[in-house]
């Protein structure tokens, strides 16, 4: 693929931000390419960041045909940069896309793309501990007509946002509810792809629970209410005597995390046992009550390991470990994000270090 780089003004350079949040700030250039039946991909090129003009027909605001992905960018002692894993990434894109109904990307092009991008950008990774540069992949429908059919051509994107952690508070632990009376996806569905309406099926419920002072929401199967499924946008994972990590079993409306497939590739060589299984909602309370559960943690690309302090359920609540951050999680995040960052040597081969 021959991506054309178009020149960047100097006036349109944009400050590098003081306070990093998450998803606020984002890079001065962007990446896209089209595709159509006809020309099939074509255009792409890394422009000035800016946005779209779409005609208030096009397919993704009427049928919801879009998906999307999330990686980041690590900035490495040596002032290099490792990308984590984005050939996982870029598999369950094409993943997504297939369920969606759309085009799929060529991996090594979409990865060239994500390569040349940063390496122009490269002064947007962040030097602050706990920063790194979010890489954020998108596909979407832009046939201008009405009708219920896939698209006939499409938009890939790719843009990127400086971040600090995605939680306020760091690496402490988060207050997770757990909802019966909604669900956000379904088997059979498109829980198992990155697709926009699996977010939005959440946010009724996530609006609710912070009045109730819970900052993530964890999903129960759709059919019967009675399995665990994710936490937020995040797998989940539960700790039995500070040894065995069990996380429920891929469903088909589970999305597959490259995080959660790091930990189980990682935790094992760490001491732990891991076992995917389905999981009883009322199984996990019984064992919480008991102190069976020593920790809770959600495994995302975000907040890479994020503790539970408790769970909400039917009006009682239940404390996980005090409360606090326990030595799992503690020892799981900062084994990965020391081979994100390439404080240490990587044996599993899972990183791509761009030089700059």
């Amino acid at each position: 693929m021959q991506i054309s780089i178009e020149p960047l003004a100097a006036d349109a350079r944009k400050p590098f931000p003081q306070n990093l949040t998450f998803g606020k700030y984002f890079s001065d250039r962007m990446f896209t390419q089209k595709w159509t039946a006809e020309q099939g991909w074509y255009d792409a090129k890394i422009g000035p960041y800016g946005p779209f003009t779409l005609d208030p027909s096009t397919a993704v605001f009427h049928y919801a045909q879009e998906i999307f992905e999330g990686t980041k960018a690590y900035r490495r002692p040596d002032g290099n940069i490792n990308l984590f894993r984005p050939w996982e990434n870029i598999k369950r894109f094409n993943r997504s896309a297939t369920r969606m109904a759309m085009q799929q990307v060529d991996p090594e092009e979409h990865l060239e793309a994500i390569v040349q991008l940063v390496t122009l950008e490269h002064e947007w990774v962040p030097n602050q501990d706990g920063a790194s540069l979010y890489i954020r992949p998108a596909l979407i429908a832009t046939e201008p007509a009405l009708g219920v059919h896939a698209s006939h051509s499409y938009l890939h994107f790719i843009i990127l946002s400086p971040v600090g952690p995605y939680f306020a508070t760091g690496f402490n632990p988060v207050p997770v509810y757990i909802s019966d009376d909604y669900v956000r996806a379904v088997r059979g569905g498109v829980g198992d792809a990155k697709t926009g309406g699996n977010y939005a099926a959440s946010l009724y419920v996530s609006e609710q629970v912070k009045e109730l002072g819970y900052q993530q929401v964890l999903w129960l199967d759709a059919a019967e209410r009675r399995y665990v499924e994710e936490v937020g946008s995040m797998n989940i994972a539960f700790v039995y005597g500070d040894k065995r990590i069990v996380t429920p079993a891929l469903s088909g409306s589970i999305l597959p995390g490259i995080t959660r497939d790091s930990v189980l590739k990682l935790a094992p060589d760490l001491g732990y046992t891991i076992e995917e299984a389905r999981l009883e909602v009322s199984d996990i309370l019984r064992d919480l009550a008991k102190g069976e559960i020593t920790e809770a943690f959600g495994l995302g690309t975000a907040a890479v390991v994020a503790p539970v302090s408790k769970f909400g359920y039917k009006e009682k609540e239940y404390v996980v470990g005090g409360g606090e951050s326990g030595p799992v999680a503690k020892q799981l995040f900062q084994t990965l994000t020391d081979i994100q960052y390439g404080r240490v040597a990587d044996p599993y081969d899972w990183t791509l270090t761009i030089k700059v």
